[in-house]
This record gives structure tokens, sequence and C-alpha cells, in this order.
């Protein structure tokens, strides 16, 4: 059988199986099976899934994923991150768009805790579209920038799909890390600079209001006691790595050492806490774990059919600058964005990718950092990005698709400009891991 029409039959299989809502981890394993059954010499080709997969997660660098998920869940459930929302509030003043300012920068901060862009959406709208509510917000400016701050966990660390993507692409998890620092940062200033702009420009979407005015006394002291000590933990994590005095994994462990001495300290480290923090994150590293173990055969399946070999094959053949491969792959994720979940979309994308972006000679830290953004596009664009639905559940009263849809739309707009933007400014990515390495 061609390589081609393998290709097609397995992808069509994979769509269908998704279609029909099977989990995305069964259906990789489900044509992993019969694909491995059917090409490797069946029971021999079962056994060779089997040690596929225990050599695919029996591996140091996939250990930083759990402990930094867990870590994200302690604070999230010991109720410190409602805390730290109200002292930024503080913070912000008679600013332009004021509410919608405090769910980006909430989101740039609960980023760094929950490594989750679903639990940092949802956490965002219950606590502040209420309020939002209150002041007569639009829809627009209540949904859209929770809904996309809630994508900066993606973007920055400790982000767990940003340890799984390193993992997949066979880099450094730790340079990866300090790689999407500066582009996370870049995507809370775009956010930031629109609503202030567009609150200015259309000050019925933000209507002013009267705020209390506290003194800076006590401003310094809400942020002494709420912000400074998750502050000190994230920057001993990151920083950690950065000065390579600790490895991904290490750092991870200690910042859940760091978030459990913060919930005693805060008197909100309890049985229930424990329990609920400990049940999350394995729900959320299993299904994690299963779909890394479903890659690795996925990618041996393509590489034993011939598909990779073909596809590399086309791609040298073509006459156009990697530059212009480097736009087709994005645009391929940003197309699968639409439709499919973050997961599905790299389990797919990056076994084809990989062999592609080495015979171009394409920077595989640089690239991965694009496929990340725009992937963390594909989770707020319409129709069918998971986070317009993780909205949809905590959104007004009377919130259809089509606001949803309307509200997005800009910050998708933003996010293709920091693509384009990293691409004309490739050190913006580099940068930081090159001076760790020295």
């Amino acid at each position: 059988m061609e390589w081609w029409l393998l290709l097609l039959i397995i992808l069509i299989a994979l769509i269908f199986l998704m279609f029909i809502q099977v989990p995305v981890a069964f259906a990789f394993i489900l044509v992993n099976i019969v694909a491995a059954y059917f090409l490797w010499g069946g029971e021999q080709g079962l056994l060779l899934v089997i040690k596929s997969v225990k050599d695919s997660l029996t591996t140091f660098t996939l250990l930083p994923i759990p402990l930094f998920i867990l870590m994200g869940e302690i604070i999230f459930q010991s109720g410190i991150a409602p805390k730290m929302i109200n002292t930024l509030d503080k913070w912000l003043g008679k600013l332009p768009g004021r509410l919608s300012l405090l769910s980006i920068g909430g989101g740039a901060m609960l980023s760094t805790l929950t490594a989750s862009a679903i639990g940092s959406t949802a956490m965002l709208g219950s606590t502040l579209i209420p309020e939002m509510e209150k002041k007569n917000y639009s829809k627009e400016f209540t949904i859209g920038p929770i809904l996309a701050s809630g994508g900066l966990a993606v973007m920055i660390p400790p982000s767990a799909l940003g340890v799984l993507m390193a993992s997949m692409s066979g880099i450094s998890v730790g340079a990866f890390l300090i790689a999407i620092i500066v582009p996370g940062i870049l995507m809370a200033l775009l956010f930031s600079v629109y609503v202030i702009v567009r609150a200015k420009i259309q000050p019925h979407m933000a209507p002013a209001y009267d705020i209390e005015m506290i003194s800076i006394r006590e401003r310094l002291k809400l942020t002494a006691k709420y912000i400074l000590p998750l502050s000190l933990i994230i920057l001993f994590v990151i920083g950690s790595i950065f000065l390579g005095i600790a490895s991904p994994t290490e750092a991870a462990a200690l910042g859940v050492l760091g978030s459990i001495i913060l919930a005693i300290g805060y008197n909100s480290f309890n049985k229930k806490v424990i329990v609920t923090s400990f049940i999350k994150s394995l729900n959320i590293s299993v299904m994690i774990l299963i779909i890394v173990s479903g890659s690795k055969v996925f990618s041996q399946v393509l590489s034993y059919s011939g598909a990779t070999r073909g596809l590399v094959s086309i791609v040298g053949n073509l006459n156009f600058a990697p530059v212009i491969i480097l736009l087709i792959m994005i645009l391929i994720v940003l197309i699968m964005g639409s439709f499919m979940e973050p997961l599905s979309i790299m389990m797919v994308t990056i076994p084809i990718f990989i062999p592609i972006v080495e015979i171009l000679e394409i920077n595989l830290l640089w690239l991965a950092v694009l496929l990340l953004i725009a992937i963390e596009i594909g989770n707020i664009s319409p129709p069918f990005g998971i986070g317009l639905f993780v909205m949809k559940g905590v959104a007004p009263k009377g919130t259809i698709m089509m606001d949803i849809y309307k509200a997005s739309i800009p910050f998708v707009l933003l996010n293709l400009f920091l693509i384009v933007i990293i691409i004309v400014f490739p050190d913006l990515v580099t940068f930081l891991p090159d001076v760790m390495r020295e």
C-alpha cells in the first residue's frame, strides 16, 4: 500500500473516532494497536507497542508535568488565588477597562500557578464576571479578556502543555520553559494595550465607576501578604532552572514544597485540599501520560509505514523557502485548532513536523514556541475551541455562542500579530535559553 494512502486512512480513522466522541487518548491507542498489528506482524506488533509505551513513559523529562500540576492545584484548592486577584485589583486605580485589565493581570498570575488554561478561565470567569455585569461592562469586554487571559497558562511557565511540547519535540524542557517567558509577557502586554486603547475610544464598553481608594501602605501590606510569597515561589522555580541550579523536575518538586508551606502559612492546608489536589492532579497527569505514550507509538507507525520519509522527500523537493514551509505548518495548526483540542493537535502534527524541520535546519526551539502560540490560538478560535465552551459554562446568563465568538476574535488577531513579531524577531525566543546555556 502506498504511504500516502496509509497516512490518509490513519488520519481519517482518528478524525472519525474523535467525531464520535471517543476520548483522544483512547482514539490514538486504538489506531496505534490496529496499525501495529497489521504493519508489524500481528502479535509481535502488539508486543512492540507495549515496549514503546514503557520506553516513552519511563523518562525523567516527563516528571515535571504531574509536579507542576500538583503545585498549581494545591494553591488553587487552598483558596490563595482569589486573595491574590483581590490584591492586584487594589493597584489598578482608575485605569480604563479596569476589570478587563484585572482579568488579564489575574490570568498572567494564575498561569504561573495553575498551568492550565481551562482552570484559569474557569477561575477568572466565576470570580470576575458577576462584578463586570454589575458595572455594566459589555459582553465583549467581559468575555474576551477572560477567555484570552486563560490562554496565558499555556505561554507562561510552568506550562504543562509546554513541558509536553518539549518532551514530544525532543528538546530541553528547561530551555523551552525559559524560551516561552518573553512571548508570554508580550502576549499579556498586547492584551492590556488593546483593552486600554479600546476602552478609551469606546468608554461605553467598559464604563468608569467610583472605587474605594486605599493607602499605599495598605496596598503594600496586602501585596507582601498575598502576592510576594507566591511571586517568590515562581521566581525560585523558574530562576533555579535558568541558573542551572536545579533541573525542571527538581524545580517542580521544590515548587510543590513551597505551595504546601504557603498553604500551611495561610491556615488553608487541610485534608480536603490534600485529597482534592491529588485526585485532580492524577486525573490530568494520567491523561497526559497516556497521550505521550500514544504519540510515541504513532511516530513509529508513521516512520515504519514510510509516511515520514515520503513527507520529508516531498518537502525536500519543494522550491519554497523554509519560512514558507514554516507558515504552512502554523496555518495547519491554526485550522486544526478551530475544531480539535490542543493535545490532539500536538499528537497529530509533532511526529510529522519534526523530521521536516530537521532537514530544513529550522531552529526547533523557535518553531516549538510558534506552534505553542498557534495551539493557544486554537484554544479560543471559533467554532470549536475548547476555551470557548469553558467560557460558555461561566458566561453571564443569556450569553449565546455568537457572543463568545465575537469576543474572541480581537484576541485571536492579537495572537496572530504576536506570531508575526516572533517570526521577524526570533531572538525574543532564543535569547534567554542562549544566556542560560552560557
